[in-house]
């Protein structure tokens, strides 16, 4: 139950925030190089016309990016007026209210799934079924791309931060890979990214690239 409502709380959360959350960061990519050249990465694994969803996509800006970059992708958030201000904002482009760890897709569907910052208000018990669930809907070879905050070292698998709109976690970079592996995706690069001096968190912020295993 306690992990229900840490969903329902983060959702009801985020629809408070989205006007802000929108013109905070729905243009920060252009001023972001390395987090458009993972991107850039990660639409070229894929590849043209691949079909691929971006889980936790907010105001639909990282959404919009990956569509130009030629990929077949639609957003999916659990925040409505997250999904309202995407659809306003990317009106050729499809966007549904969803849970990432139950997502209305058949199994293999999808040659990409993106989620960058979207795992860190699942709580840790729940973060297994939800890496299950995006291998589920990855067909073999198909890429995953998870961005998360890293714990302070490797023996702290994972730990609760103060976040602005919900309750947050940190991860493990190695926990995180393995638990990944543990559902048929293999860590195939990772991009780490010191703090800058003026970060109100003093995190590494973490891309990990990971490839579904063939069908056996």
């Amino acid at each position: 139950m306690a992990d229900h409502d840490a969903l329902s709380v983060t959702r009801a959360a985020y629809d408070e925030a989205a006007a802000l959350y929108a013109r905070m960061f729905s243009d920060s990519l252009r001023g972001s190089p390395l987090d458009r050249a993972v991107l850039d990465a990660f639409a070229e694994l894929v590849g043209p016309g691949g079909r691929a969803a971006d889980l936790g996509c907010g105001p639909g800006h990282v959404t919009g990016y990956l569509a130009d970059l030629g990929l077949d992708v639609y957003g999916v958030d659990a925040s409505s007026a997250m999904i309202d201000l995407a659809r306003d904002a990317f009106p050729g482009l499809r966007f549904e209210v969803g849970s990432m760890a139950a997502l209305d897709l058949a199994d293999g569907t999808l040659d990409g799934v993106l989620s960058r910052w979207s795992v860190i208000h699942t709580p840790p018990g729940e973060l297994p079924a939800v890496l299950a669930e995006f291998g589920r809907v990855l067909a073999p070879g198909g890429h995953l791309l998870i961005g998360f905050s890293a714990t302070d070292g490797p023996s702290r698998p994972t730990q609760s931060f103060d976040h602005a709109v919900a309750t947050a976690y940190r991860w493990s970079p190695d926990h995180l890979s393995a638990l990944l592996r543990a559902h048929g995706l293999t860590e195939r690069a990772r991009l780490v990214r010191e703090p800058e001096p003026d970060d109100r968190r003093q995190f590494q912020e973490v891309h990990l690239l990971a490839r579904k295993g063939p069908a056996s």
